[in-house]
């Protein structure tokens, strides 16, 4: 990749590149519980990005996905990996999906909920991560169930649990981990949602900086880089997002 660098200055302007990290999300962010050192797929991009850019690179870490999105869109950070969402999009300049990950629903072995279609009914009640991609999704999708937002997408199955609550609803590695601390829940067979993972930035930056962005994320999709990063990391059930 070429790269100018009067564009470097508009994408990164103080002369690192901020990330804007969600460890909400922990096929891409998670943090090492020896050091607190944030680790995974998307940390691995950020530092690539930075890289072939010529500068530092300085981590903005949060623990929802709003949080991540508010830095994002207020300027506080230069990129964040965010899930594609409309709402999101006022504000800022997303690329294609770089990975695509699964949303499911949890319930307990004995729940009459047995498929998706099951879940928008008078009296159910779902539980999401506050400001999560499942939240925007089901906020706008479903008509006829109760939102009950959890303060973070780790606290959802601990929500779902304390509350009595009808369903969990999250990223489907997330649920089967917390799943197998528990007894007696389980998980829908079919996903509910798929979530386009993509990198972003401001608008503010400009078409030249958005285009650099979206030329970096097409060539580590076809390099294999990505696909190098989810294995080196362990991760399941995501994959890889075709060329756009």
């Amino acid at each position: 990749m070429h790269i100018d660098q009067d564009v470097v200055r508009k994408i990164a302007p103080e002369g690192k590149l901020r990330a804007s990290i969600n460890l909400g999300n922990p096929i891409l962010a998670n943090k090492r519980a020896e050091t607190g050192e944030p680790f995974g797929v998307s940390i691995d991009l950020a530092r690539e990005f930075a890289r072939r850019l010529g500068v530092d690179m300085e981590l903005v870490v949060f623990d929802t996905a709003s949080k991540s999105v508010e830095a994002v869109a207020n300027e506080q950070a230069d990129i964040g990996f965010f899930a594609i969402d409309p709402l999101r999009g006022a504000s800022i300049a997303f690329t294609a999906p770089y990975v695509l990950i699964e949303g499911c629903y949890l319930v307990r072995d004995e729940s009459s909920i047995r498929r998706n279609e099951d879940v928008d009914r008078e009296g159910v009640r779902v539980t999401v991560g506050k400001g999560s991609a499942y939240d925007l999704f089901l906020t706008r999708e479903l008509k006829r169930a109760e939102i009950v937002r959890a303060p973070t997408s780790q606290a959802v199955v601990q929500t779902f649990i304390e509350q009595g609550l009808d369903v969990a609803a999250g990223v489907r590695q997330q649920l089967e981990s917390d799943a197998a601390r528990t007894t007696g829940l389980r998980l829908l067979g079919e996903r509910f949602m798929v979530i386009r993972q993509a990198m972003g930035t401001p608008k503010s930056r400009g078409e030249a900086a958005t285009d650099l962005l979206r030329a970096f994320v097409e060539d580590v999709k076809a390099s294999g880089f990505v696909a190098d990063a989810l294995k080196r990391h362990g991760i399941e059930g995501a994959s890889v997002a075709p060329a756009a």
